[in-house]
Formats: C-alpha cells, sequence, structure tokens
C-alpha cells in the first residue's frame, strides 16, 4: 500500500514538472541553434542562443536586439512542424527611414555606429525605405557579400513574426556571454 502511495505521489511530481516545463518552453524562453554565417562575428555556425520570448510579449524590439524570427518566406514543403527560423539585428524601427550607401547603413539619415560588425555592407546600394508601422527592419552582422538573407530581400518583418530576443549564448562554454 505505501509503495502506491509513493507511486502515486512520484508520478504526480512528474506531471507537474513536466507540465511546467512545456509552458515555459512555448510561452517563456527556449533554446536555439545557430546555423550559418550570417551574424559573423557576433554568433557562429553552432552557437547555443537562450531566447526569452516573453520580452516581445510584454514591449517591443529595441535597436540592436538580437532576434529570433520566423522566415518570412518558408519554403512551400515546409510543415508547421519545421518552421524556418532566422536569427537577425533589428537596425530599423517603425517609422524609420533605412538606406544603404557607399558600404554604410544610415537610419534617418544618420550613419549607424556598428561596433558589433568587422567590415563595411559589400552588397550594393539599397534604399531609402520607411519601415511600416509594426515592422522593423533586421540585418545580419556578416556584412559580406551575399552573406545574410534579411530584410534588404524580404524587406521590414512584422513583430508577429519576431518569435524573441535572444540573451545569452549559452555554449560553446567559452563563449558563454551575454548579447
Amino acid at each position: 500500500m505505501r509503495f502506491r502511495a509513493e507511486l502515486w505521489d512520484w508520478i504526480k511530481t512528474i506531471t507537474i514538472a513536466v507540465i511546467i516545463v512545456v509552458i515555459l518552453h512555448f510561452f517563456v524562453f527556449n533554446l536555439s541553434t545557430v546555423e550559418g554565417r550570417s551574424m559573423e562575428p557576433t554568433l557562429i555556425e553552432n552557437d547555443w542562443l537562450f531566447v526569452n520570448k516573453l520580452a516581445y510579449k510584454l514591449g517591443n524590439p529595441k535597436l540592436g536586439d538580437i532576434v529570433i524570427l520566423e522566415d518570412p518566406y518558408p519554403e512551400e514543403t515546409t510543415s508547421a512542424a519545421k518552421k524556418k527560423f532566422l536569427v537577425k539585428r533589428v537596425v530599423g524601427l517603425p517609422g524609420d527611414r533605412i538606406e544603404i550607401s557607399g558600404g554604410k547603413l544610415y537610419r534617418n539619415g544618420d550613419p549607424m555606429k556598428e561596433t558589433y560588425t568587422d567590415s563595411p555592407i559589400e552588397d550594393l546600394n539599397f534604399g531609402p525605405v520607411v519601415v511600416q508601422n509594426n515592422c522593423y527592419f533586421v540585418m545580419g552582422d556578416n556584412r559580406h557579400a551575399h552573406a545574410s538573407l534579411d530584410s534588404r530581400v524580404f524587406h521590414a518583418v512584422p513583430k508577429r513574426l519576431i518569435v524573441g530576443r535572444a540573451d545569452f549564448i549559452l555554449w560553446p562554454y567559452k563563449q558563454i556571454s551575454v548579447l
């Protein structure tokens, strides 16, 4: 009889723990792995990121935030269970005028100080474009030619496609840092 009571206590504890983890995963945070080179030198392939999903349920993306977003142009064969996600940096907010000229990024006519990148923009000039309401202009930190699929290709992304903010690099352990 005592065995059954103890077994029942274990089942309840494990069930509650699983429910809490699932709720946290879907609504508060998750882990994401970087694929590709579009965010170098800030993030490198296979870095593990802690993604704060609650940040944009309670507020809006800010200039410089590194965000995880659903690919605005997923392949038609991609199922809902296999959505493709991108990691990018917010460089334009709603109402901003974004332009790329002479290898530099301009926001509202002023050149942006981009300490997170290691090269000028090697792609062609772009814009100017005005970011629509409730949308964000995002770019990869890798500014070498054709290195990043970003808002220069798919335009500013609506907030609803932004899943969360990358707050930390969790792995590899030598790279652990706050973003």
